[in-house]
């Protein structure tokens, strides 16, 4: 028996849609940004190198923390937790998993890969090509319903890659520095939190299940601050995967040494 769009009782169009616009623009624009990061993301944690800059403490983000002996001296700045890894398995996997699984269950996320991956559905008023919907209640999709706890993981996260962003204020040779490359870190920075802080899951976290704000001036001041930011949620989201990708690529090529670091103080 027919389902969807073609059970009974349904109108029988015969047309895919009956919208005449360009409809699918935006999913094929932002299934073409999302496939990009996922292909430059899974070669560059597979690389394990040219991720650190020893002569100005530049670290990508994408392998922080580096926390196996496997890592070029100097990088691990929290220590060495684990021994040498196989050259298969990426010096970068913690980080991996938990961001990955931060942005992969975000609510942004999920509508874009519905639309835009899956279609499903590609657009409003274009029938999808599943036949049976389950929603997020069956494996894998059940997993998605984890982003509150990959949040918490992500905070972390957010924290070391502060402490990694003040140790790029290292000149050469020592002492204090600006580069270019501080410059990029710190923007990068300052995306990944307005992501972090306007995501859905930070929004309920400090002011779900509330009865009262007047009994709780603090977390309503947060609540507050977070519900400005959460509209511009997917902004945030979309331009954060930019800024990771300008970061890692630019300490990918000083560290290989495809040009030198501009610096503006030492």
């Amino acid at each position: 028996m027919a389902t969807g769009v073609d059970a009974p009782g349904r109108a029988q169009i015969g047309l895919k849609t009956a919208r005449s616009d360009r409809w699918w623009l935006a999913p094929l624009r932002i299934g073409v940004i999302l496939g990009f990061f996922i292909v430059y993301a899974t070669i560059r944690i597979f690389m394990n190198k040219w991720y650190w800059v020893d002569a100005y403490h530049y670290l990508t983000p994408l392998y922080s923390p580096c926390v196996t002996s496997s890592c070029v001296e100097g990088s691990s700045h929290l220590g060495t937790w684990f021994g040498d890894f196989p050259r298969f398995v990426p010096f970068s996997l913690i980080t991996f998993v938990i961001l990955a699984g931060f942005r992969g269950t975000c609510y942004y996320y999920r509508k874009a890969g519905y639309r835009s991956l899956f279609f499903a559905p590609a657009a409003c008023a274009v029938p999808e090509p599943h036949k049976n919907y389950t929603g997020e209640t069956k494996f894998p999709l059940i997993a998605l319903n984890l982003h509150r706890y990959f949040f918490y993981g992500a905070l972390i996260f957010g924290v070391l890659n502060i402490y990694d962003g003040l140790q790029a204020f290292h000149g050469d040779g020592g002492g204090f520095g600006i580069g270019l490359g501080t410059v990029i870190i710190w923007l990068n920075l300052v995306m990944l939190w307005l992501y972090t802080l306007s995501c859905h899951a930070c929004r309920h976290i400090v002011g779900g299940r509330l009865k009262n704000f007047s009994k709780h001036p603090v977390r309503y001041r947060y609540w507050t601050f977070v519900s400005k930011l959460n509209p511009k949620h997917g902004t945030f989201a979309m331009t954060s995967l930019f800024t990771v990708i300008l970061t890692d690529f630019y300490i990918m090529a000083v560290s290989a040494g495809w040009f030198s670091d501009l610096r503006i103080i030492n």
